[in-house]
């Protein structure tokens, strides 16, 4: 019997542009999913999951069927991706389990990322955890139907416990800077709402739209050559063409550009002040990102906007911002442990006092940074 633990990761800075090329951070934590297998003699997959009703069988030598819309397709996309590199002769049995029921985590690609570390295992396939995240991503964009970038695959594949994940989602260049000795103690903080979410049903892929076609308005205005809009990213435009041209496009897509460059400066100036363990300043720019997402990408609940709005006030919260595409999910927050308790009890109490139908599925978790998807002995 083999065991995949799989982790949730969260992304304090650099929401919603690693599918415009830009730079990311994230952490793995210590929440995740747990997929436990055994490898068939046969061709053979047969899943069951503890969260979801049913049964998923299918052959791992046959073409992936149609989507159906069911828990089962993230596994046929690990064998879609998997397929396209190498030929899979075993397939396997086991059940998987998650442990939050929390939207905005990317528990889709904590699911993809053990499947295709089992299924790899299976077929005596050597992965780097790189590949992994990329094989993952590819699954989730072709098989799913979700235009992501490499965010949620790479936190989750390639993150350390000691460390933030800083990622070029341009060149695929990455590192994980260990946590300064003189930063404060934190923990992470995810207030669910108690919506839940999906992706593809969600505006998630609209806005990848109109990101493109906020870089396609720039090259036009600038008469510059258009390139297919799958190939078109708003990390090969200057922001100086942009400060040129944003004025002419219309606003929606200037406030989505407005979100990418401004978000790449937080990175760039968050990534500095981990590195010198500022942990206020680095709070402060994840709050800064989460106003971006409000004003400039237009994403966040009115649940969600609220959970933000209450926990910019409260002692004890380092910065925070909404977890995920944003949609729906929950909210994420760098918290002092000294004020934990009061935090959860001030925010629970102002929250559910707005949205007291959320008394039963509103949820708090405390969580920490963690290493990336592995077998567990």
């Amino acid at each position: 019997m083999f065991h995949i633990f799989s982790p949730y990761r969260v992304c304090p800075l650099g929401a919603h542009v690693d599918h415009q090329h830009g730079l990311v951070t994230g952490f793995a934590i210590d929440k995740g999913v747990d997929l436990r297998f055994e490898v068939r003699e046969d061709s053979l997959v047969r899943l069951q999951s503890n969260d979801y009703e049913g049964v998923v069988e299918f052959d791992v030598t046959k073409p992936v069927q149609v989507r159906e819309k069911h828990w089962g397709d993230y596994a046929r996309g690990a064998k879609y991706a998997l397929r396209k590199r190498f030929e899979l002769t075993h397939g396997i049995e086991g059940t998987l389990q998650g442990s939050l029921p929390v939207g905005g985590l990317s528990s889709s690609a904590a699911v993809l990322i053990a499947y295709v570390m089992a299924l790899a295992k299976a077929n005596g396939i050597t992965l780097q955890p790189f590949e992994i995240a990329q094989i993952a991503s590819e699954a989730e964009r072709e098989y799913i139907g979700l235009n992501n970038g490499l965010l949620d695959q790479a936190c989750i594949a390639l993150g350390k416990k000691d460390g933030l994940l800083f990622l070029d989602c341009d060149t695929n260049e990455y590192r994980v800077i260990k946590r300064n000795p003189k930063m404060p103690d934190f923990e992470i903080g995810i207030f669910f709402s108690g919506l839940t979410r999906n992706l593809v049903n969600s505006d998630y892929n609209l806005r990848v739209s109109e990101c493109k076609t906020a870089a396609w308005n720039m090259l036009a205005y600038t008469d510059q050559p258009l390139r297919s809009l799958d190939r078109t990213f708003l990390r090969d435009i200057p922001k100086a063409t942009f400060d040129k041209t944003r004025i002419a496009m219309p606003a929606r897509f200037a406030r989505r550009a407005e979100h990418f460059y401004s978000e790449y400066r937080r990175v760039r100036q968050g990534v500095t002040a981990w590195e010198t363990g500022n942990l206020k300043l680095f709070g402060r720019l994840s709050f800064e990102s989460c106003e971006s997402s409000i004003h400039n990408y237009e994403c966040g609940s009115p649940e969600l906007i609220a959970i933000y709005d209450i926990m910019r006030t409260l002692p004890g919260v380092w910065g925070g911002r909404f977890s995920g595409a944003g949609f729906k999910g929950a909210c994420i927050a760098l918290v002092d442990p000294a004020h934990k308790e009061n935090i959860e009890t001030e925010l629970t109490r102002r929250y559910l006092e707005q949205f007291p139908e959320y008394e039963e599925t509103f949820k708090v978790f405390w969580v920490h940074p963690d290493d990336g998807a592995r077998f567990i002995e």
